[in-house]
């Protein structure tokens, strides 16, 4: 009986020891301190790579660097002390892409034969589709911290915006042109919109009905320029978590959020051009129009989730603090 319990007394000791002791073996601090930075990644790729070790599974992946959000912001904090900490979120990234595609010369007849019998080589033109794309996301906040152990628990508050905007830009080698009427080989002939224009499966060719009073013509119309609505989201948020540090300055953790969050996209415009009358006409035109989209928006008073501009929203993440 003495000796059952002078165990659990001895573990009882060990617990409460290992519990206070926010030290290492090497007298490296547990928990972080004022002036540190903390930046954290999706947890889950490391704890299924353990688990599958574990469970000796096989083809056993290497876990991933991964972003915390959909969004694929960067999450960090710096810590003023060990009771307070400042968080920031940024995402700033600029991109293009340009897919050229080469087409017949449609702006011409046919060459006359050669010595062979056979027409010269038709000419070739490019056609060309360049797009651009521009996003930000910048949130800020404050965290406070309460915890004498390795679990931690925090709160606080913090606010965001997120902006993504996209064109396109599209130029034809085959310059539109009517009323020609060509009286031999190799001379300029009129020039409709056909399927030929499609440049990288991208849409870029429709029907002109309904765009172009009257259409006529090839009945086609093709895409100049196409303005995407820009996306504006706004959003303030409380939250609350714990993490867990399991090695100096290292920590396992999550948390969840409940705030108002405001988003609209405002009205995409995009320019076309075509071939066609408007049925009172004798001759054909070429004509261009702008059309725009709808503008919408959206509104929430909720708990957040991995899609919002925030990291660690539902998320379980790694930590590391340095």
């Amino acid at each position: 009986m003495k000796k059952s319990i002078a165990l659990v007394a001895l573990a009882f000791g060990v617990t409460n020891a290992f519990a206070q002791d926010l030290t290492s073996k090497k007298g490296e601090p547990i928990l972080p301190e004022a002036g540190d930075w903390g930046i954290a990644v999706d947890a889950t790729p490391f704890l299924n790579y353990a688990g599958n070790m574990f469970g000796k599974t096989a083809n056993n992946v290497a876990p991933t660097w991964n972003f915390l959000t959909n969004n694929q912001t960067i999450t960090g904090k710096y810590f003023k002390d060990a009771g307070m900490a400042y968080r920031g979120t940024l995402r700033i990234g600029f991109g293009g892409a340009t897919v050229r595609e080469m087409a017949a010369d449609r702006m011409t007849t046919a060459n006359s034969p050669t010595a062979n019998g056979f027409p010269t080589a038709s000419k070739m033109v490019e056609n060309t589709w360049k797009h651009s794309n521009t996003t930000i996301g910048l949130a800020g906040g404050i965290e406070k911290r309460k915890g004498k152990t390795r679990l931690q628990g925090f709160y606080g508050g913090e606010v965001g915006i997120y902006a993504n905007m996209q064109k396109d830009k599209y130029t034809y080698g085959n310059t539109l042109a009517v009323n020609l009427t060509p009286t031999g080989p190799g001379q300029a002939t009129n020039v409709d919109v056909t399927a030929a224009d499609n440049v990288g499966a991208s849409g870029n060719v429709v029907s002109a009905v309904g765009i172009f009073q009257g259409a006529a013509a090839g009945d086609q119309a093709r895409i100049t320029e196409r303005k995407y609505g820009t996306v504006f989201s706004f959003g303030v948020r409380g939250f609350i978590g714990a993490e867990y540090f399991f090695l100096p300055k290292m920590s396992f953790g999550g948390e969840f959020g409940w705030g108002l969050g405001i988003s609209s996209t405002g009205k995409s415009k995009t320019t076309y051009e075509a071939t066609g009358n408007n049925g009172g006409s004798a001759t054909d035109a070429i004509g261009s129009a702008e059309i725009e989209g709808s503008k919408n928006g959206s509104f929430a008073l909720d708990t957040d989730n991995k899609n919002s501009v925030w990291g660690p929203s539902a998320t379980l993440r790694l930590a590391f603090h340095f």
